[in-house]
């Protein structure tokens, strides 16, 4: 008979005694349950002791944690929480160089607590961590708990940022900007300065003013990864928390420092691979990189604005420079306004007379402007090439520049996300934006030639336009999703993935729908979908039991904690538990929490699981909830929350906690999967009936015949 839910059965454990084996009851106070183990060890004063776990990150246990307590669960009678609070207040206040050490760094450990934090911080505990650091009279080992300690305290989120004294924000900010300093005394203090700047305006200020982008260049190109990654860090978080003015004025002068290059080359192309916290920086700093685009996208032409009709002009002049060197006193005013209209026309602008009414579209807005001004600076020759190659056809056949500038500028700010928030979680970025300077005009220079090339390949005439540039949209996206690592090999690619070639992938794709459609393999996909979708459960509980290792996000910050989770090889446990950076697949005995797959009542995604529900208040990032799923486990209060880190593991994990469960397996990657298999086996299956047409209905079977004697007597061959 199963024990009663609110009774678990654990191990205590002390040093120098035999552990104790109790079934611990639930709903019996915990003071009680003390007094009885300390009872059974003859231990006095019970109320000076605590239970906390004995492996992993050794939470102490309270009573708004116990329920976490499963079955099997190792604890360890330990010093209270005030207890051990009171001896390192005093611990890091001794004038015993050991002592302090020993304190600081049993602080930095127990710090991880929020139960212990609360109780030293209610002794002004952090007051003297401020006076240690303002002091100055410790260094290396012993200044790197005291800041490990800080760092860990303030994550609780007890006292506000804004508290800080400018005396300890100047000492932090002297540790980075030293030349002769630890690495991992920069490291704990970059990433101070990181969590400071998003929590106010006046923080921001001061690390700005005194954290140099010169200096955080320099920590960047230092050999040691961990100091590189802080310092993108406390980089990106500067970025995120200036004003749209500030963060142009930052990316120029980073530019200026050729940051771009320098990622390309020593980053991304480096001997180590990157990491998911640097891909998520370097996705972070192109999307900001891009957005500056932004104001130009959303600003319409301002017909009255000298400087931008100076620009359209100066498109008009370099097309047709010779024409326009006759002297204005040779033609009246309206001959000339007509000859402007005339090859504003030729340029192909849909509205010759009042080129700017074409520009008054918002987005892509005085963007598509300034691309078309890059094109004709830039490249002049290409750019006089397409305009006089169109502007002298007479067959209807011309491809408009203008035009196709306005909607390609359109198509990639939408396939760029130009004007969209940074993800917390996003890891994709362009290999080849880091490689040049210039990236979303350069981009364009490539892909307004390519407009022409397809054009011509198409041999389309106005009617056509929107079928170009739909083609070109889905050479330019598959092009991307190849992820070239420089501008050049984009080209080469993009220019091979002709309008032929399109046709190709196109007309392969719907002759794969139109046979799946035939009546007898739509019966033939339904009788192997049992089988397939069996073999997609497998694949889903065998990427369980590999685990995944997830992070920490708080809505303050993108956390650098991790955590692992795995099945159990028998599918009857989840193991999880905290894990170190680097660490790739930890083996399912260092994870010390589990949960028993016959405790799991329900799966939560979304705006459904508890740790989305308690960032409501804050701005709500579209991304983590598409990432956000929960296990209810034992009673509905208590959840396991997870964030995947990629939408792939996102449905990878909600399917097999689904089969787990019981469930239909409802992602979209089960469909996708689906199809795929499906695909496959409908192939092999049907490969004797290539280049043969499939009946929608079954031949008819033929009449019986009038006798049966033209069967064959075997038994007369055998005499």
């Amino acid at each position: 008979m199963p024990p009663p839910k609110d009774v678990v059965k654990i191990a205590i454990q002390m040093v120098g005694a035999i552990p104790q084996l109790i079934e611990l009851q639930q709903t019996k106070p915990l003071a009680s349950v003390l007094k009885d183990v300390c009872d059974a060890w003859s231990l006095p004063n019970a109320e000076r002791y605590a239970l906390q776990y004995a492996d992993g990150r050794q939470t102490y246990i309270t009573e708004s944690n116990r329920r976490d307590i499963k079955n099997g669960s190792i604890l360890r009678l330990t010093t209270s929480p005030d207890q051990e609070a009171e001896q390192l207040y005093i611990g890091i206040q001794s004038k015993n160089v050991d002592v302090k050490t020993d304190s600081l760094k049993k602080l930095a450990s127990l710090s991880q607590d929020i139960t212990f934090a609360q109780e030293f911080i209610s002794r002004n505990g952090l007051k003297q961590i401020y006076t240690i650091v303002e002091e100055g009279n410790d260094a290396g080992e012993m200044l790197a708990y005291t800041l490990k300690a800080f760092t860990e305290l303030m994550e609780h989120d007890f006292v506000s940022w804004e508290n800080l004294s400018t005396v300890f924000i100047k000492k932090i900010v002297s540790y980075v900007n030293m030349n002769a300093m630890d690495a991992s005394i920069q490291q704990l203090s970059l990433s101070i300065l990181e969590n400071m700047v998003p929590t106010s305006r006046l923080l921001f200020e001061v690390v700005k003013k005194e954290v140099t982008l010169d200096r955080l260049l320099t920590h960047l190109q230092a050999t040691n990864a961990q100091l590189q990654l802080k310092a993108m860090a406390l980089l990106i978080a500067l970025l995120l928390s200036a004003t749209d003015a500030e963060r142009r004025d930052m990316m120029d002068y980073l530019r200026e420092k050729n940051i771009r290059q320098f990622i390309h080359k020593n980053i991304i192309h480096s001997s180590e691979p990157l990491g998911d916290e640097m891909a998520h920086y370097l996705y972070v700093l192109q999307s900001v990189s891009l957005n500056l685009c932004e104001h130009r996208m959303k600003m319409s032409m301002d017909p009255y604005s000298q400087e931008q009709r100076d620009l359209l002009q100066s498109l008009r002049q370099t097309a047709f420079e010779s024409e326009s060197e006759v002297p204005a006193g040779t033609f009246s005013t309206e001959r000339r306004r007509s000859l402007c209209a005339k090859e504003f026309r030729k340029l192909g602008f849909m509205n010759n007379s009042n080129p700017a009414e074409d520009l008054r579209r918002a987005p892509p807005g005085l963007l598509a402007l300034d691309n078309m001004v890059y094109f004709s600076r830039n490249t002049p020759n290409a750019y006089s090439r397409f305009v006089l190659e169109n502007s002298s056809r007479e067959d209807k056949h011309e491809c408009p520049f203008a035009r196709s500038s306005i909607q390609l500028t359109l198509i990639l700010c939408e396939i760029l996300h130009i004007g969209e928030p940074c993800s917390e979680t996003a890891q994709a970025f362009y290999p080849m934006f880091f490689g040049q300077d210039h990236f979303f005009e350069e981009l364009f220079c490539i892909c307004i030639q390519l407009v022409n090339k397809t054009w011509k390949e198409m041999r389309a005439t106005q009617e056509d336009f929107d079928k170009v540039m739909q083609v070109v949209r889905e050479q330019i996206t598959r092009t991307l999703n190849l992820k070239p690592t420089s501008l050049e090999l984009f080209k080469t690619r993009v220019n091979a993935l002709n309008y032929s070639e399109i046709l190709k992938l196109r007309q392969t794709e719907r002759l794969h729908q139109e046979e799946t459609l035939a009546v007898p393999v739509l019966e033939l996909r339904e009788k192997l979908k049992p089988e397939l979708l069996e073999l997609i459960r497998q694949q889903r509980l065998l990427h369980l039991c590999e685990g995944t290792l997830f992070r920490k996000i708080s809505s303050r910050r993108r956390q650098d904690k991790l955590w692992y989770c795995r099945l159990s090889p028998n599918h009857k446990v989840l193991h999880y538990g905290d894990v170190e950076e680097g660490v790739q697949s930890p083996p399912i005995e260092s994870l010390p929490e589990k949960i028993p797959v016959a405790d799991m009542k329900m799966l939560l995604v979304g705006k459904e699981c508890p740790h989305t529900k308690e960032k409501s208040s804050g701005k709500q990032n579209k991304d983590v909830l598409e990432l956000a799923f929960s296990i209810v486990h034992d009673v509905e209060e208590y959840c396991l929350n997870f964030i995947a880190p990629t939408r792939y593991e996102f449905c990878l994990w909600t399917d097999g906690l689904n089969v787990l469960l019981g469930k239909e397996m409802t992602s979209e990657r089960t469909q996708t999967d689906l199809d795929v298999l499906l695909s496959m086996e409908l192939k092999l299956r049907l490969l004797d009936l290539e280049n043969i047409s499939i009946p929608d209905n079954p031949p008819p079977i033929p009449k019986p015949p009038s006798n049966l004697n033209f069967c064959y007597d075997f038994s007369h061959a055998e005499q």
